[in-house]
């Protein structure tokens, strides 16, 4: 068998690559997409030659052969059952046989027609599923490829008409177009975009269309009204990792420290896994001069709480760990079983895309989230990803930290100071057109999906 490899473009271009070289008997095995294009791996069945070196002796075997087959006529005319299986030597039926009979050996030629009689019977016989079955795989991946075309056709398609789409508004809304540019560029959803831009239709003026716009922006971004940690209680910081848990934790401590004291505020540490982690919070208790305790399998988080019980603040770092890893469902699990008892925040770095940042809300959703903290502010692009996902989610900004800075560089979520700080981030650039389309290609997409 022959198997080889082929890039190219597209399919159909694949294809042809396969027939020009292997032919038209040539099958596809299997099929990916790769950088650049298709990649196929196509196979040709083909009949390797012979290299059985002439039987020596075979006048010696033809003349045996002989005598058993005129034996077992003998006993088939003498009304005996034939002993099960063949009972001629076909090792002796190769090439050398073959050329024995184009001879014109006259034994040659009876044994290969013996041959042929028995090997015809089992063939006819032979079921139509194993056809069946050989022509099934092919079957198989030609839909697969079928399949594969067909998305492609369908992205292509929807790709045109959001090229299509977006220069149907900028030519006919130039005004909305460059109300649309400048939401896009902010990083906000297009859903939330399309619901801003409904309610500046009437507007004729762009510079009042877009002081109203962002406006409605920062009315809709939910904040948490009183700041959480004067209200006390047990506070859990959750979020993926890197997303600056440990960090924010500490500013919220210094800052309490700062304002009340340090007599009613402990620290806790679920985080066990990172090499060092609770040595570090342990290092900020002794700064700021209040206890720390470690959950661990000796200590569970009810314990260290009711340990705790006397503080009005307590300040609850945990550890960020795969989704789909036990301990970060046992964590979340420890949390909940806690009920009203604790406030949890969810720790979103703001310099992360809007499906990562969804996927952490998701994954943490299942511990009653009372709100959210925004991270690395200073270091983000954009922070429209994050209050998309605060605004679609319903869930309150409680802080925003842009810095490493304890307790500097955090600041209470305020919905008109957020939405500024967004536009400072981009400036007076707008969205080019390619991304305009891709936009439009995913608001075509989503409505077709729904």
């Amino acid at each position: 068998m022959r198997v080889k490899r082929f890039f190219a473009a597209d399919m159909r271009s694949a294809m042809k690559l396969v027939r020009d070289e292997m032919g038209a008997d040539a099958s596809i095995i299997a099929n990916r997409r790769v950088a650049g294009g298709i990649e196929l791996t196509a196979a040709l069945d083909y009949e390797a030659p012979r290299l059985t070196p002439p039987t020596p002796g075979l006048d010696t075997e033809l003349k045996k052969t002989q005598e058993r087959i005129l034996s077992a006529r003998a006993s088939l005319q003498a009304g005996e059952t034939p002993a099960a299986g063949p009972s001629v030597n076909r090792q002796l039926f190769g090439d050398s046989m073959r050329q024995a009979a184009e001879r014109g050996s006259p034994v040659a030629r009876e044994l290969l027609d013996r041959l042929n009689s028995e090997r015809a019977a089992p063939a006819a016989e032979a079921p139509a599923g194993a056809a069946a079955s050989a022509a099934a795989a092919p079957a198989a991946d030609s839909l697969d490829v079928m399949r594969a075309e067909i998305a492609g056709l369908r992205e292509l398609l929807e790709s045109q008409l959001g090229s299509l789409a977006w220069g149907k508004v900028n030519q006919q809304q130039p005004r909305q177009a460059s109300l649309w540019r400048r939401l896009v560029h902010l990083g906000l959803p297009a859903d939330l975009c399309r619901s801003l831009l409904s309610k500046v239709e009437e507007v004729t003026d762009i510079r009042q269309a877009w002081r109203l716009l962002l406006a409605h922006l920062a009315q809709s971004i939910p904040v948490m009204r009183s700041e959480p940690i004067d209200q006390g209680g047990v506070i859990a910081l959750v979020g993926p990792t890197g997303a600056g848990k440990t960090t924010t934790l500490g500013k919220l401590a210094a800052r309490y420290v700062l304002k009340h004291g340090s007599e009613h505020v402990a620290l806790v540490t679920m985080d066990t896994f990172r090499i060092g982690a609770h040595e570090q919070l342990r290092t900020l208790g002794r700064i700021l001069n209040v206890p720390v305790r470690v959950v661990d399998e000796q200590h569970s988080l009810q314990d260290v709480l009711d340990e705790f019980a006397n503080k009005r603040l307590v300040l609850v770092d945990t550890a960020g760990l795969q989704a789909q890893d036990p301990q970060l469902r046992g964590q979340l699990k420890e949390l909940a079983a806690l009920g009203d008892r604790v406030s949890t925040l969810l720790v979103l770095a703001a310099t992360s895309q809007y499906r990562v940042l969804k996927a952490a809300w998701h994954n943490y959703s299942s511990c009653a989230l009372a709100g959210c903290i925004l991270t690395k502010v200073d270091e983000a692009g954009s922070l429209g990803e994050a209050l998309g996902l605060a605004i679609e989610q319903r869930l309150p900004v409680a802080y925003m930290a842009d810095g490493q800075r304890i307790p500097d560089d955090l600041a209470r979520g305020v919905g008109h100071q957020l939405v500024s700080r967004a536009v400072g981030l981009i400036g007076n650039e707008v969205a080019e057109d390619q991304t305009m389309a891709d936009v439009f290609a995913g608001i075509l997409h989503a409505q077709r999906a729904s």
